[in-house]
């Protein structure tokens, strides 16, 4: 099955790149490259891919504007790419629905494995943004503001319809644990905990590990500051 992908970034060298490096792959088609955040939600809307390349800053609708309608209106999924792994903007793609983040500096072959990862309904992080990412939120959350507590309180309800295993589970996924490290740290199969992490999903209508990262921090199931982890959620899952 050949993987359909719109490549959108304002700087033409840098899309045409990607393109040029993506639909030389057998199983990839880059069936269209846009300028801007707007012209990347049309090409969406018109052609279906199964992935966007959306830069993070692009003129007309920046690329979280544009993640937040694909993943409002689409089965697309879209990876962000940004310059710096510090950028200030990446982590507001989160809640919009992203389900991968690449430095524009990766390499060949990790810019193809990325598309292909993603298209198969796993997320990706840089490890050098899971860090400042997840940190970022932790550091965020150590703050609370009047009436967070309350919040908390409400959202954390939302884990009452996963087992005990789930919960733990998910605890996990917020640590960014793999697949196999959580199969030793769970002692069960890798095909017990790939059904753990679906059943974790598909109860709190997450579209990925990504959102299951944020959904452990803001139900409080990991408190603030604690947890983060060192090598970032893993590109495959695995």
């Amino acid at each position: 099955m050949t993987i359909r992908v719109v490549v959108a970034d304002d700087q033409e060298l840098v899309r045409s790149g990607f393109a040029m490096i993506l639909d030389a792959q057998e199983d990839i088609e880059v069936v269209a490259e846009a300028g801007d955040g707007a012209a990347a939600v049309a090409a969406v809307r018109s052609l279906a891919p199964d992935v966007a390349l959306l830069d993070v800053r692009m003129p007309v609708l920046d690329g979280i504007e544009a993640c937040r309608e694909i993943a409002g209106t689409s089965s697309c999924r879209t990876v962000m790419l940004t310059t710096f792994d510090s950028d200030e903007y990446v982590y507001e793609a989160l809640h919009a629905g992203a389900s991968g983040f690449l430095l524009k500096d990766v390499r060949r072959d990790d810019l193809v494995h990325a598309v292909r990862v993603v298209a198969a309904g796993e997320s990706l992080l840089a490890p050098s943004v899971a860090r400042r990412l997840i940190a970022e939120y932790t550091a965020a959350t150590a703050r609370p503001a009047a009436g967070d507590a309350a919040a908390r309180a409400l959202s954390a309800q939302r884990l009452e319809v996963l087992t005990a295993r789930e919960r733990e589970t998910l605890l996990h996924l917020g640590r960014g644990l793999s697949n196999a490290e959580l199969a030793l740290e769970l002692t069960v199969s890798g095909h017990t905990v790939k059904s753990h992490v679906g059943n974790v999903l598909s109860k709190l209508g997450l579209r990925d590990r990504i959102q299951a990262v944020i959904c452990a921090y803001e139900t409080g199931l990991i408190a603030a500051g604690a947890g983060v982890p060192g090598s970032g959620v893993s590109p495959s899952g695995e």
